[in-house]
């Protein structure tokens, strides 16, 4: 959950065919890369340490394979609705539930879909507390909590920023500090590797853990946090036609580098791995500068993350009748003051709500991991191979109908057991 604001609610998720794109394959697959890549691969070493190296490594291949192929049935019904000149334009992913599903499907979608919001903006500040918590750790009398709520201050003032688009080049800043962050672990893996500080016959490819593949395919779906920038990124092309062999190309490549970063990140460490690699980066000048400034891309690019959670809160406050009885409505332009403190309000309340739940989570991959073998296999597998099942079932092969089964069978299961599996402890 999905820089996931910035993919799956800031952005409308179906785009209207109709709209001409004019990114450059170049630029396309920029923005594939800034709206996949996330905090969220610095906690892939972990996993590879629950699961073994190899079976940490088939997780994230099975993860990136089965996300770029439900990515693409998305676009595939996306465009079958728009051949259907009698059906009504769907803009996002609850217009498209609703068309398969009814009322039903647009409530289950759009709930999962806000979890899934609310669970990557948590994941955000528990990245925060515990990186925080690492750089200041002489100061005994601050606690993993006090800093996530030192920082609720800074994410109030910029959630009443109405334009996000000032915080973009945030959102870069944090993928920049992202490569260093990686660097440096790649960097201290060859240093240890050079100095014969570990036998790779210490770590362990498939570890005793039976929990430990779920673990780590769930952690593999966090990471891969795009989703919902489908249809928008697939609609910006201008030469859509190429756009399904330059997501499959992005995906190859991003899934090779998260292997190999989860590769040498559990070989520099071992059993020592924590749950946020940097953590167990030397307690220098240039790690903590890496630190410092992913908390600070993080702290800027928040208002991202849950701008949609902000939008479907207030849509659904727009709608009662507290809301209705006020002279203005509160989304108009000449909105009153009164209006505009409630909203303001509302937003600092749920910001509040967010940074407690935060500061009861024990670690930043167990919670990753459920989140992503949760609401995000759900809104990645399950739901996308429903939907496409039911626009274009009729049209489908024997087995395009059963790749769809198994993956919405495979997303249910995996959905059940990782839940247990993170909720039980591995």
């Amino acid at each position: 959950m999905e820089r996931e604001g910035e993919k799956s609610g800031a952005v409308p998720l179906l785009q209207t065919s109709s709209s001409s794109g004019t990114a450059s394959t170049t630029q396309t697959l920029g923005n594939i890369i800034v709206s996949i890549v996330g905090t969220g691969v610095l906690g892939l070493p972990f996993a590879f340490r629950v699961a073994g190296w190899f079976a940490g490594s088939l997780g994230v291949i099975i993860a990136g394979i089965s996300t770029c192929y439900c990515m693409l049935l998305l676009v595939q019904c996306r465009d079958k609705l728009a051949s259907e000149e009698e059906s009504a334009e769907a803009k996002t992913y609850g217009d498209l539930g609703y068309k398969c599903m009814g009322k039903t499907g647009r409530l289950v979608t759009e709930f999962l879909i806000f979890i899934s919001q609310c669970g990557g903006s948590i994941s955000y500040l528990i990245f925060i507390g515990q990186n925080l918590l690492s750089i200041f750790k002489t100061y005994k009398t601050l606690t993993y909590s006090s800093y996530i709520f030192l920082v609720v201050p800074i994410q109030i003032a910029l959630s009443w920023i109405n334009s996000l688009s000032s915080l973009a080049p945030f959102s870069i800043f944090a993928d920049i500090c992202n490569v260093l962050a990686m660097a440096l672990v790649i960097k201290e893996n060859v240093e240890k590797i050079s100095g014969g500080e570990f036998s790779f016959k210490d770590r362990e490819a498939i570890t005793n853990n039976i929990g430990g593949l779920p673990f780590a395919a769930g952690m593999a779906v966090f990471c891969f946090e795009g989703f919902g920038m489908t249809l928008a990124l697939e609609a910006s092309m201008k030469e859509r036609g190429r756009f399904s062999r330059l997501l499959a190309q992005a995906f190859t490549g991003i899934t090779l580098v998260y292997v190999l970063f989860g590769f040498f990140g559990y070989m520099a460490y071992g059993d020592q791995t924590m749950d946020i690699v940097t953590l167990n980066l030397p307690h220098n000048w240039w790690s903590i500068a890496v630190q410092m400034g992913l908390c600070l891309g993080i702290v800027f690019t928040f208002p991202i993350m849950v701008h949609p959670i902000h939008e479907i809160v207030e849509g659904k406050l727009k709608k009662t009748k507290l809301f209705e009885k006020l002279p203005c409505n509160a989304y108009d332009n000449n909105s009153t003051t009164l209006n505009f403190f409630l909203t303001y309000i509302t937003r600092a309340v749920l910001i509040v709500g967010l940074a407690t739940l935060a500061s009861f989570v024990p670690g930043f991959s167990v919670f990753a991991s459920l989140v992503g073998s949760t609401v995000c296999a759900l809104v990645s597998f399950v739901l996308p191979a429903t939907f496409h099942l039911k626009l274009l079932g009729s049209s489908l092969n024997f087995w395009q109908k059963t790749l769809d089964f198994c993956i919405l069978f495979c997303g249910l299961i995996f959905a059940a057991y990782g839940t247990y599996n993170s909720i039980v402890g591995v």
